[in-house]
């Protein structure tokens, strides 16, 4: 085994470690706990818009599928909804057609809200759909299915077990998420670690943090920063952002707040929260000192996202380490692996730990495939090390 592969295993373990680290986190880290990735999702949002009184979601939904392309997901067409949205605004009659529908500027604002309102749904309460002889499972309030287990065990690792021999660190780790639900802030709670998502109050609360401002530099321990919007996030008649308990009537909410709205204009109200978002995580992927970003259940599939990381990472002045906990290499880690910055690129998977063009390092011997990529591999290193894993 060369140099690289010997010691690529404590490199891991050490930078797991560090003082200086933040982790992206996409929608494979909730599917063991009963939310679905979002194919699923964008399903079930179907099913239920079949099952309104009202025909116009379905109808809608359905003509807007046809007009993209074959793996687009509910994101996709909220975002298509939103250009109709734009469309009607300029135009003369103030309203376009979709397929059959003639619909007004306000007509498509309250298709939106409720297509959000199902998706809020289907992610608060959980949905499974069938698979392997096991029947579809659908959370509803009063009969939950989602779990926080795994978002606890990682955080109690995370905080705890992984920072044996630290005195102190420079700062709280940042912890950025593309998902809509609350599992990571839940998980942090019922450990009773103190963490800032830019939200100052109580059970409501309001958006406090601002694009350009700098984060609290001490007081918690974690910072989370949700990248595309939350499941308890409104949006107020006064344009205030608000986090607010579900089920709750106040206060007054003209939209709920949850899907980064690329590249429309649509409820361009919302664009400073996610912009000051995106902003903290240029500003983490870009310090001058060592830096270590772990993903976990992040797919990169987000052009946006990808695109700020490799900004960052050709920069020569850069000390940023990529973990990428991922099931297998896709096209955006192969292609990464042939950049000059590949030597910080380490890709941990079913079938072995990649640095960067050389690997897979570890790979099991009997034929199985390795689970330490998925959050709760992940915890297991946390508490283990890496080595356990691979044994």
């Amino acid at each position: 085994m060369d140099t690289i592969g010997g010691d690529s295993l404590k490199q891991l373990d050490e930078m797991l470690a560090a003082s200086n680290q933040a982790w992206l986190f996409g929608a494979g880290i909730s599917l063991d706990a009963g939310i679905p990735l979002m194919g699923s999702l964008t399903s079930r949002i179907f099913a239920m818009a079949g099952e309104d009184v009202d025909e116009l979601a379905k109808n809608v939904l359905e003509e807007v599928k046809t007009q993209l392309p074959d793996d687009s997901h509910i994101e996709h067409i909220l975002s298509h909804l939103g250009d109709y949205s734009t469309i009607a605004e300029r135009s003369k009659e103030k309203k376009v057609i979709i397929g059959a529908n003639a619909l007004e500027i306000d007509a498509i604002g309250d298709l939106h809200a409720k297509i959000l309102k199902w998706i809020s749904e289907t992610i608060r309460w959980g949905y499974k759909p069938a698979c392997g002889g096991e029947p579809e499972r659908i959370g509803l309030q009063g009969d939950p299915i989602v779990k926080v287990d795994w978002h606890r065990n990682f955080v109690y690792a995370l905080f705890n077990r992984s920072q044996a021999g630290i005195a102190e660190r420079r700062r709280a780790v940042r912890l950025f998420t593309t998902n809509y639900d609350t599992l990571l802030e839940d998980a942090l709670s019922l450990c009773c670690f103190s963490y800032w998502d830019g939200f100052s109050g109580g059970a409501v609360a309001y958006r406090s943090y601002h694009y350009g401002e700098n984060e609290p530099d001490s007081g918690y321990r974690a910072h989370v920063i949700k990248l595309h919007g939350s499941i308890d996030w409104h949006l107020g008649d006064d344009d205030r952002v608000w986090r607010v308990r579900d089920g709750d009537l106040y206060p007054d909410k003209s939209s709920r707040v949850l899907i980064y709205p690329q590249a429309t204009k649509y409820l361009a109200t919302q664009r400073d929260p996610f912009a000051a978002q995106f902003d903290l995580f240029r500003r983490t992927l870009g310090t001058g000192t060592e830096n270590v970003l772990a993903t976990c259940g992040y797919s990169f599939g987000d052009d946006h996202i990808n695109q700020e990381i490799e900004l960052a990472l050709k920069n020569p002045e850069n000390k940023t380490t990529i973990l990428a906990f991922s099931q297998n290499l896709n096209t955006v880690l192969n292609r990464w692996r042939t950049l000059p910055w590949a030597n910080r690129l380490y890709i941990i998977t079913t079938d072995g730990l990649y640095v960067g063009d050389q690997g897979p390092f570890f790979p099991p011997s009997d034929g199985r495939k390795l689970d330490w990529w998925k959050l709760d591999g992940v915890t297991k290193i946390l508490n283990s090390g890496a080595e356990a894993c691979v044994i």
